[in-house]
């Protein structure tokens, strides 16, 4: 871990995305609190959901070819300014259809950032290194989940949203610092992806992901993750406020704690962790996260005590963080650097597309299923992609990799 912050590139991206989480954050939890109170209704909350994740599958084809043709530093810094600006509307504390177009402007944007800091892990650190790189990046990630959505709540419950997003543009603006200077690389950056179409450079990297076979499982079990996901985002927003009786600061709260459980994943996947395949990191933590998420749905008939699930939803933090972990680690290590961005991106519009399909799952069937019983099944459908992965087949990956040479050091 020591070795990969000693690597200056990679330690101010390190940082960089840390506020860039924070301030994601502090929306993610803050929009959707902000337009069930202005509607009450779960319908309205989902689709609100659904805006802030289409346009990472409308853009898909664009955001990777950006990602793998331009400086995946520069387009960072590009992103975070994009975000700053199309967030100004919402200083006025607009009616939900000015949020609603926001947060679909705010994904546009955003759709390009994840598949662009991605493929550029590797370049900074070298393949050898990508899982402990990987874990921590979940580190920052969740202490920005711990900070942002703590403050987003917060500010919302106290000073509305303007002063929410008055602190999230102060976050960006850190975040947009940071990745204004050229980072020196370990490895040789990709090749220059060809200049053809669009269209077609997309399908390139589609056709890589879809014919990879060592992805094929994995796949699948990212499918499932995305839609238990899309279901939580919508539910977890009714089960506070209207079954544990909560305010928008515990929704807060409770999203920002699994923090907890991140950092002590994320330190041991960048550590002790670090050999094992990404494969079953994938696994065993969609399996650990569907078990507890079970005991948290079923909880509040015993108690609705805030601390008791401020605990529980800290400890389901760590198997998200191995969730994410081993995902990225398997594609980074598949696929060849030239196309990294376009399957990044492929693969992050894949799991907008699930996520969507869980979150209007959801606010379909809330009120005629119940919360309780959705949840039930939120829980279940990640037991299902645990066992997916853990289970034994001919051929399965091996649970340990060796490390790669680092290649020498150069200047982009």
């Amino acid at each position: 871990m020591k070795q990969l912050l000693g690597v200056p590139a990679f330690a101010r991206l390190w940082v960089a995305a840390f506020f860039g989480e924070t301030a994601e954050w502090m929306l993610q939890v803050a929009l959707p609190i902000y337009v069930f109170q202005r509607t009450g209704s779960a319908a309205t909350t989902a689709l609100s959901i659904v805006l802030g994740l289409l346009p990472t599958v409308l853009l898909s084809p664009v955001a990777g070819v950006v990602a793998d043709r331009w400086n995946r530093r520069a387009v960072l810094f590009g992103v975070c300014c994009g975000l700053a600006v199309v967030a100004l509307p919402l200083l006025a504390e607009p009616g939900v259809t000015v949020v609603y177009a926001v947060m679909a402007a705010q994904a546009a944007c955003a759709s390009v950032f994840e598949p662009a800091r991605n493929a550029l892990v590797p370049e900074l650190v070298g393949v050898a290194e990508v899982t402990a790189a990987n874990g921590l990046m979940s580190v920052n990630g969740s202490v920005a989940r711990l900070a942002g959505g703590w403050a987003g709540g917060a500010l919302l419950g106290f000073g509305g949203l303007t002063d929410v997003i008055t602190g999230y543009l102060a976050v960006l603006v850190i975040a947009a610092a940071l990745l204004a200077k050229p980072f020196r690389r370990v490895a040789a950056p990709a090749p220059a992806a060809p200049r053809e179409p669009v269209v077609r450079a997309w399908l390139d990297g589609l056709r890589e992901l879809t014919h990879n076979r060592r992805l094929a499982r994995p796949g699948l079990a990212l499918v499932l993750t995305s839609l238990a996901q899309g279901m939580f985002l919508v539910l977890f927003v009714v089960y506070v406020l209207d079954v544990l009786g909560g305010s928008e600061a515990d929704a807060g709260l409770l999203r920002g704690v699994q923090a907890i459980g991140g950092l002590a994943a994320g330190f041991a996947v960048a550590t002790v962790a670090r050999r094992v395949a990404p494969v079953a990191l994938l696994g065993w933590g969609a399996f650990g996260l569907g078990l507890l998420s079970a005991v948290i749905w079923n909880l509040a008939p015993v108690t609705t005590a805030l601390g008791v699930y401020a605990g529980l939803f800290a400890l389901a933090g760590a198997p998200g963080v191995a969730v994410g972990a081993g995902t990225l680690s398997e594609i980074q290590r598949a696929v060849a650097p030239e196309r990294a961005g376009r399957v990044l991106s492929t693969t992050f519009a894949a799991m907008a597309t699930f996520t969507t399909v869980g979150a209007l799952l959801a606010g379909a069937l809330v009120a005629t299923t119940g919360a309780a019983v959705l949840l039930d099944v939120q829980a279940g459908v990640y037991v299902v992609a645990g066992l997916l992965m853990l289970l034994p087949r001919r051929g399965w990956t091996r649970q340990f990799v060796w490390r790669n040479r680092a290649a020498p050091s150069v200047k982009s």
